[in-house]
């Protein structure tokens, strides 16, 4: 029975409507919203069924093909028979029984193949899922600098403003404070924007409405992040990372329809026998063999479409292979510089801060100009702007390199001999 097509968009309404969804409506942590993710991705879902599809090809190949039954019934119409005549056989196609085995392989191999893939898209959605939440979780932190910046400056400006309007200050003055307001609203104008289209990408990550709010924890609980065991493990990433996995089986299969095509360059031979019986119940009966004449068609073009796949494929895996070391390792480098540069902006921090700090109670005793006291205060609201810019950088690159690596996320639940390994 077909199944019914929705005509609204399948989006839940809130979160304790996605599946697997937490049993209190309190802030979710990011580990809960990667779970959330790997439950609810409308893409994985889709994803999941191609392990059925998958399975149910590897079924088919196993079948034996049919053998074919002939027969017909002669009726007598003239001449000196007495009886209608009558012919019975029966013959199995034998080319397809000797490819049988390695149908079966790579039909095997094909289905672990797309197992592998679906665990490959599961990390891509589990490491967009903690960037995504990250990215929420730190611009939130984020926001009240640029708040901060923007209303320094517009209470500033006004002010100027005013004593320009009552021609106590000139327009060259007035000019740069204007331009440095106009650059905070548009910062966070932009910051703004930024929020919201996170927002979307995570809820349509996790399958909700556009609008529907997501509450997060107020620190993001990322896996710890170890530098030195992430390198350590680079030699055996090669067996871990899932469209490695996923390549080297297609190889695999892609090995197998050489294999095939080289089996099928030998003459199409059909085998049977058939008992018949003429018009004068004279009956015969014996074995019958039909041979193709491999005259023309040697197969010699699958061979060939065959043998290119193949190379095709190997050349993808090495070049994949080539990539995975040299990105973990080019990403690892670009962590430790944006550590370097953040351990940098953290330690100059505390002297803007005790400067802002001075300015603003020079300021209220009319110890310092106005103009001073907001350089020094936008000096210090620049500085926690700084940091919090480098520390979402820093761990967008962590997450990014966990997601590489697989830390603490699903393993593709492959057999356990190795692929490539000896065939039956």
């Amino acid at each position: 029975m077909p199944l019914s097509l929705a005509t609204a968009p399948p989006l839940a309404e809130t979160v304790g409507e996605l599946s697997v969804a937490p049993p209190t409506g309190g802030p979710l942590s990011i580990e809960q919203v990667v779970t959330l993710a790997l439950a609810n991705n409308p893409d994985l879902k889709a994803a999941r069924l191609k392990r059925a599809v998958a399975a149910g090809q590897t079924k088919q190949s196993g079948i034996l093909p049919n053998p074919s039954l002939a027969g017909a019934i002669l009726p007598l119409i003239s001449g000196a028979g007495t009886v209608p005549a009558w012919n019975i056989g029966l013959s199995q196609d034998i080319k397809s029984i000797i490819t049988y085995k390695s149908r079966r392989r790579a039909a095997r191999d094909s289905e672990q193949q797309v197992a592998a893939d679906v665990v490959w898209q599961e990390w891509q959605v589990a490491g967009k899922a903690r960037q995504l939440a990250t990215d929420l979780i730190i611009g939130a932190r984020s926001r009240p600098y640029y708040v901060a910046a923007y209303e320094l400056l517009t209470e500033r400006n006004a002010k100027l403003e005013q004593a320009l309007a009552a021609r106590n200050t000139t327009l060259t003055i007035v000019a740069p404070d204007r331009v440095a307001l106009q650059t905070a609203r548009t910062a966070l104008n932009s910051f703004d924007q930024n929020q919201l289209s996170l927002i979307h990408q995570l809820n349509a990550l996790l399958g909700l409405r556009p609008d529907v709010v997501v509450p997060l924890t107020a620190a993001p609980d990322l896996p710890p992040f170890d530098p030195a065991a992430i390198r350590a493990g680079l030699a055996t990433l090669p067996d871990r990372r899932p469209d490695l996995l996923a390549l080297r089986l297609g190889y695999a299969a892609a090995d197998e329809s050489v294999r095939q095509a080289i089996l099928a360059q030998f003459p199409d031979m059909v085998l049977g026998g058939s008992v018949a019986s003429d018009n004068s119940k004279v009956i015969n009966g014996g074995p019958n063999v039909t041979l193709g004449l491999p005259i023309f068609d040697h197969n010699q073009g699958n061979i060939a479409v065959a043998n290119a796949t193949r190379a095709q494929l190997h050349a993808e895996y090495e070049a994949r292979l080539a990539a995975t070391s040299g990105e973990v390792e080019a990403m690892l480098s670009e962590a430790e510089q944006l550590a370097a540069q953040l351990e940098i902006a953290r330690r100059d921090l505390p002297a803007a801060r005790l400067a802002a700090a001075r300015a603003s109670a020079a300021f209220g005793a009319s110890n310092l100009d106005e103009r001073g006291y907001v350089d020094l205060v936008s000096n210090r609201v620049s500085k926690e702007q700084e940091i919090m810019t480098l520390e979402l950088a820093l761990l967008d690159r962590q997450i990014a390199i966990q997601t590489l690596v697989g830390a603490g996320l699903p393993i593709a639940d492959l057999p356990p001999e190795p692929v490539g390994g000896a065939r039956p």
